[in-house]
């Protein structure tokens, strides 16, 4: 008989399914439900979480693998060069069944795994015949970031969780773990390795648990703050700052820094003079030879010498405040007296939050486009596509967390990787760079123009989401790596298809906006990708490549001669 938190959990992921992600099977959903629990500290999108799902046939009983570098997910494009010290490395291994239990078989499956998949030794190729493309790329992936790190000895994490239905672990099924985690030591001897069961009352748990979005802020003395001003000046220890930016676990809490427009620049010169200053003090205080940080909220009430603060925004003093935290967390000093100067305001208004993020970051030379988490143009994007049940996410995870649907949901690299391949027609381009689009000036001005018609990025995010629901659902039951290997093509083609001309300019496909590619113009741009691709080679190369884009541009021009326009 099922348990309470059985029925509970049940109607839990059915309500949710419904409601956020009708499109996915029961056993499916199960799987995102899963990771997003166990992975809610992690605060990913769930475009991030679907790149870490790896059930399937030839899954070796691990159904989602993510790498983590510093609490950052690892992509294929994820650039560690320019981490030096202090570097954590996690992975987080799953299996998730929707079954009433934890069977032995389950644990075995995630031996076998655990001794070929951490053994560097073994070439990932010569286990092509055991486990799927996903979980092989995946595990590229950390191998190779592990390998570039590994004469800064970082330190690893590898995490497995058990999940399922279950309300109990038989002990056959418990005296397991052990093998699971000696497996990933003898090839890791110094990992710290662990294993936990989650049932039906532990996944109701996670799911209650709603992210901390309130956090205290102790001060070295009473702040400074106008009358009626909803913004303070404080000085505030190290220490205290340093566990202001820290989770239990003692991590910088990164979603704190999502709207710091630069990302932690590493071994600089400037940063190696704030470490030097933090481990040799003299006569002055940190303050007096640092700007400080600040940080926005949504509230903040002062009692006392603390102000607790709702929905903290560090969108100024990344370097300084990784630094404090490099040297509290390594050095552990016992007598340290100084302070960091922080502000705390309360914008009045998102405009007022832009405003504050540019006039901040303003005091040192930097790229324009390094600002372009304030851009106008994604405000003006986000507002336009709303009313048509599109949900642009500005600030990422606001409309996750507000529960809308999964497929209606468009992140800002998402938007980026379809106008690279719809409007740039650079298919190859989106495919290869998944996360680093955003980070290139250039890349960024071509991409998000206000040259361009409004509708266009309306279009661009359809056409794309079309295009993965018509894959998902073809009837040749393509694979997971094909599908994400040939989504950018098809969404190009069935655009050019759908105007007959292989040139289109902007404006022509902005027209698309609001209408819905006929299914026959999605098969006929399937067909034609799905003949270069497997040509090619059919593989993650050849996707990323140049000549199945140059093979297609020729055979579209070939079917619309004469109907090239920039228009």
């Amino acid at each position: 008989m099922s348990s309470n938190d059985q029925i509970i959990l049940d109607q839990v992921l059915e309500q949710q399914r419904s409601a956020i992600a009708p499109e996915l099977r029961s056993a499916d959903y199960f799987e995102v439900f899963a990771a997003e629990q166990v992975l809610k500290d992690y605060d990913l999108s769930y475009d991030e979480l679907s790149t870490g799902l790896v059930g399937g046939a030839g899954d070796g009983g691990i159904d989602a693998f993510y790498p983590f570098v510093n609490g950052e997910l690892v992509q294929e494009d994820t650039d560690v060069s320019g981490l030096r010290r202090n570097i954590r490395v996690e992975v987080v291994v799953l299996q998730a069944k929707r079954t009433s239990g934890f069977s032995e078989s389950g644990m075995e499956r995630f031996t076998v795994a655990a001794e070929d998949l951490f053994d560097l030794s073994k070439p990932l190729e010569t286990l092509s015949g055991a486990y799927n493309h996903r979980l092989l790329e995946a595990v590229r992936h950390f191998r190779r970031v592990f390998q570039l790190l590994a004469a800064r000895f970082p330190q690893l994490a590898v995490r497995f969780f058990y999940i399922s239905r279950g309300d109990q672990v038989h002990p056959n099924v418990r005296r397991k773990v052990e093998r699971v985690t000696t497996a990933v030591q003898r090839h890791f001897s110094s990992a710290e390795c662990s294993f936990e069961f989650l049932g039906a009352r532990e996944l109701l748990d996670l799911a209650r648990r709603t992210p901390t979005t309130s956090y205290e802020l102790k001060l070295a003395e009473n702040p400074i703050s106008a009358a009626g001003s909803a913004a303070f000046v404080c000085l505030v220890s190290l220490a205290d700052f340093c566990e202001f930016i820290s989770d239990d676990r003692g991590h910088v809490i990164k979603h704190m820094f999502e709207a710091n427009v630069r990302d932690y620049q590493g071994k600089t010169e400037v940063n190696e003079q704030i470490q030097q200053s933090l481990q040799h003090p003299e006569a002055e205080d940190f303050w007096w030879l640092n700007n400080g940080v600040t940080v926005l909220a949504s509230r903040a009430t002062q009692s006392g010498k603390t102000i607790t603060i709702e929905n903290p925004e560090i969108v100024n003093g990344l370097q300084t405040s990784t630094e404090v935290h490099t040297y509290i967390s390594n050095c552990r000093p016992t007598d340290e007296k100084r302070n960091l100067l922080v502000r705390v305001i309360v914008p009045s208004a998102g405009e007022s939050r832009d405003k504050i993020i540019r006039a901040t970051n303003s005091q040192t030379p930097m790229p324009l486009a390094s600002l372009r988490a304030t851009d106008r143009i994604h405000r003006d994007i986000e507002e336009y596509l709303r009313p048509f049940g599109l949900y642009y996410d500005r600030r990422k995870n606001y409309y996750k967390n507000e529960g809308k649907p999964i497929q209606r949901i468009i992140s800002i690299p998402q938007m980026a990787q379809a106008v690279m391949a719809i409007a740039l027609k650079r298919p190859d381009t989106a495919r290869a760079r998944p996360s680093s689009l955003l980070k290139g000036d250039a890349d960024y001005q071509r991409l998000f123009s206000r040259s361009y018609p409004i509708e266009l990025y309306r279009a661009c995010a359809e056409i794309l989401k079309q295009t993965e629901a018509f894959l998902s659902t073809h009837p040749d039951g393509l694979s997971a790596a094909d599908k994400n290997n040939l989504k950018f093509y098809v969404a190009m083609t069935a655009s050019q298809e759908a105007l007959r001309t292989s040139d289109p300019g902007p404006a022509l496909l902005a027209g698309l906006a609001g209408q819905p590619l006929p299914p026959g113009v999605l098969e006929a741009a399937y067909q034609d990708v799905k003949e270069e691709y497997e040509a090619l080679g059919s593989s993650d190369q050849v996707a990323k490549g140049p000549e199945l884009l140059t093979a297609l541009q020729a055979r579209m021009k070939e079917k619309h001669p004469g109907r090239h326009t920039a228009g």
